[in-house]
């Protein structure tokens, strides 16, 4: 028997590798002889880096960068396929984590410390870059981004914008040709399950505006300086991305890597299915066993969860597919179509959340063993 192991990390307490650890290891209790294939998997936000990391042998290296709000901070980011390609979470160097209801201020928070991070990876080699898009603290587009690999967006006095989205509405001309050489030959791969475009009312400012700290005010001036931002992109670069699908993600970064440099966007838990060799791994198998933190009817969305089961049957309709979560939620009978099997939760009674985070090892060996039973 074979069993695949192929979880996403569960937030504030497991990484996917200590998962599927922990699933292996209740399963192993009845079912010892079975073969199992650990595949640690992620949807292109929290917990790619490390995912993909731990499924490729890579190696995490720390960058000191610029945060959201101007100021020195410690970055990870990840080198995988001997140093070829690396991948990086925006939200390392430009998340939400760092800013707080007193400093949140898409006015001024910036994507700078992404391109450092680029820059970064690029000096060590990587000509591939999977960059994870969600969790931002920003609202500017990839401007920062830009300017951190050499990008000068000018006013009218020549004069280098200031980092954040207000002052978009400022810019007068790009210049490009001091960018990184190395971009040119570099392949940016975007994961990302939003579809907002970076302008109009489902765009960048009114969809995601609110939670990085916008009032209505803002979010109509943010989003008139992201309109005027993509009308000089498109007129000094030739690249019209208002309106593409997924241009509006973590505050128009997407939309900034579209512009500046060798950019695709992709669903992230497809990248992370074709870079782990899932498929692969999955030929010959009886069981998989997924999951993540919480499986709802959002999970078809893109998720962790859905990526591996449509993965699953697209090599076998016969792999039966487990999904395991601490909080299973609303309408999971609409994920059983997609190809998942059957949904458990791992938490055996009532208990506080910071308990139930604490005993995640302990419980998702024991339900993986009552499964276990059940398949033996």
């Amino acid at each position: 028997m074979k069993i695949v192991l192929a979880p996403d990390s569960y937030k504030n307490s497991l990484t996917a590798k200590q998962v599927a650890e922990s699933m292996q290891k209740g399963l192993e209790k009845v079912l010892p002889e079975a073969e199992y294939v650990q595949v640690p998997m992620a949807d292109g936000g929290e917990g790619t880096v490390q995912s993909l990391v731990d499924a490729k042998k890579g190696q995490i290296l720390t960058e000191t960068v610029t945060d959201p709000l101007g100021k020195e901070t410690q970055a990870h980011y990840g080198l995988i396929d001997d140093g070829k390609v690396a991948v990086i979470e925006m939200a390392e160097a430009s998340g939400i984590q760092y800013i707080n209801k007193t400093t949140a201020n898409p006015y001024i928070t910036t994507t700078y410390g992404t391109g450092e991070l680029i820059k970064a990876a690029i000096a060590h080699g990587a000509r591939t870059i999977i960059i994870g898009l969600g969790g931002s603290a920003t609202n500017d587009g990839g401007a920062g981004m830009a300017q951190a690999l050499g990008a000068q967006l000018l006013d009218k006095d020549q004069q280098q914008l200031l980092y954040g989205g207000e002052d978009l509405i400022n810019l007068d001309r790009i210049d490009t040709s001091k960018m990184l050489p190395e971009l040119a030959e570099t392949k940016i791969v975007i994961a990302s399950d939003v579809t907002s475009p970076l302008t109009g009312v489902f765009g960048a400012s009114y969809v995601f505006g609110k939670q990085k700290g916008a009032d209505e005010h803002m979010i109509k001036v943010l989003d008139r300086a992201l309109t005027h931002y993509s009308e000089v992109i498109k007129r000094d670069l030739g690249r019209d991305v208002a309106k593409i699908e997924g241009a509006g993600a973590a505050g128009g970064l997407g939309a900034g890597l579209l512009a500046f440099t060798n950019a695709t966007i992709h669903s992230g838990v497809e990248i992370v299915v074709e870079y782990t060799e899932l498929k692969e791994k999955l030929k010959g198998a009886d069981y998989v066993f997924t999951g993540e933190g919480q499986i709802d009817f959002q999970t078809k969305f893109g998720k962790t969860p859905f990526g591996v089961a449509q993965a699953t049957k697209s090599v076998d309709p016969k792999i039966k597919v487990i999904g395991i979560a601490g909080s299973v939620g609303d309408k999971i009978s609409e994920l059983y179509p997609t190809g998942i099997d059957a949904i458990f939760s791992c938490v055996p009674g009532v208990e506080d959340l910071n308990t139930a985070i604490a005993d995640t090892d302990k419980n998702l060996q024991q339900v993986c063993e009552n499964i276990g039973r059940l398949i033996r």
